[in-house]
């Protein structure tokens, strides 16, 4: 690259709100033209893409990174596939854009009402995971956003291979491939460019590690959507169905590890935890987990269970690592997760309709479940096609971003020659 970083960035913030300008005014017809010739480049590019993610592969083994990690960085067929269906998904969901809802009459005659409009310009950050990639640049396109990609260094060669075919797919359509840019380099100057350039970028979506958050939402001059660690509970209160607490509390741990919607505390109500610790603690070991448990959950489990600090209550551990910590009741478990918990996703396993109630008006998280794996707090789960993360903010989204997410309202009147008296 012979121009700097700055000339660089420069020249993709101005190509993106370019591009943005172009995207608000398209038409549902034309967006879906593109997202459909996107998905017909990458199945034509599956082999390619593929190819591209094992160098990554390689290149990640080679420099030790940990197999959480690794684990998203890998695009296998399977996974490949469910990118195209995310694809698929949002190209069947309704365009936002233009919809016109709350409208009233006022007594002056106007009548007054709010439109859905674009963001502008999203400028996102990740690590890892390329299937983000097309998840981000499909909901971005469909709502009417340009966006600039900052992937991690570590999936580089994935993330240029996926934004080559996405970008075929906006030519075939018409429309600017500025709309989508991936950054080609992994110089980390481009991300402090990318955070300040308020001129031409609207909002940040950092999604990554708790370094990452810290250093966008310390060092940004322009609105950020955080997407924080993933510190997930699943208590099992004392009415709970044990046929439906064992494989949730299997399935929220062991069904992929390093993911955010994973559990990574397990709290048991007293009343229950000496039948249903050893029952749940012969599954973990199937699973080869290693356990880190309260002193009331070493005695009922033994010597198969290490001390667990306090460190451990606060650790999103991405891994076959679990914390368990007996509770007197309802109360104490909320007190722990509000206190130690991220606020991304808590489930509750549990018979008893007015606590289950209690639990959701009072755990303070984006996602909060009944009877169900912290696993499902994902857009696709929730019908959104994909996502471009999910927020723990409270303002302006929160919890899985979809189309919504990346939108605004405007006020909008309508009149018929009336003036202000």
């Amino acid at each position: 690259m012979h121009e700097s970083i700055e000339q660089y960035m420069q020249t993709v913030g101005q190509q993106a709100r370019q591009a943005s300008a172009v995207l608000a005014s398209a038409s549902t017809q034309t967006k879906n033209h593109a997202l459909s010739a996107i998905y017909t480049a990458l199945e034509n590019s599956e082999t390619a893409i593929l190819a591209a993610n094992q160098v990554d592969m390689t290149k990640g083994r080679n420099n030790n990174l940990d197999s959480a990690l690794l684990d998203r960085l890998e695009l296998t067929p399977p996974r490949f596939k469910g990118m195209l269906q995310g694809l698929k998904d949002v190209i069947g969901l309704l365009d936002p854009i233009g919809e016109i809802t709350d409208m009233a009459y006022r007594p002056s005659g106007i009548q007054i009402g709010k439109m859905r409009v674009p963001l502008g310009v999203v400028g996102m950050i990740y690590e890892s995971r390329p299937n983000v990639t097309l998840e981000a640049a499909s909901l971005a396109l469909k709502s009417g956003n340009a966006i600039i990609l900052r992937g991690g260094s570590e999936a580089l060669e994935s993330n240029k291979a996926i934004a080559e075919a996405i970008q075929h797919g906006l030519k075939t359509a018409g429309l600017p491939e500025t709309a989508v840019q991936v950054i080609n380099t992994p110089d980390r100057a481009a991300v402090g460019q990318l955070i300040t350039m308020s001129e031409y970028v609207d909002v940040i979506v950092p999604r990554g590690g708790k370094g990452l958050i810290e250093r966008i939402t310390n060092e940004a001059r322009i609105p950020v959507i955080k997407h924080l660690d993933g510190n997930c509970h699943v208590f099992v209160e004392a009415q709970a169905d044990l046929q439906k607490a064992l494989p949730i509390a299997l399935n929220a741990k062991t069904h992929r590890y390093g993911v955010c919607n994973a559990m990574e505390t397990l709290l048991v109500d007293e009343a229950i935890a000496d039948e249903f610790l050893p029952r749940i603690a012969e599954l973990y070991a199937e699973k080869q987990v290693e356990l880190r448990g309260c002193a009331e959950t070493q005695r009922i489990l033994g010597d198969s269970v290490q001390t667990a600090t306090e460190d451990d209550w606060y650790t999103e551990y991405l891994g076959p690592v679990l914390a368990i910590k007996v509770v007197s009741g309802l109360d104490e478990a909320i007190t722990h997760i509000n206190k130690y918990g991220s606020h991304h996703t808590d489930a509750i396993i549990t018979e008893n309709f007015s606590l289950a109630r209690q639990f959701l008006a009072r755990v303070d998280s984006s996602s909060v479940m009944i009877n169900a794996s912290t696993r499902f707090a994902d857009g696709f789960e929730y019908g959104l096609g994909a996502e471009i993360g999910i927020s723990t903010d409270k303002i302006h989204t929160r919890g899985p971003v979809g189309l919504e997410g990346l939108t605004s309202q405007k006020w909008v009147v309508f009149g018929d020659g009336q003036i202000r008296q």
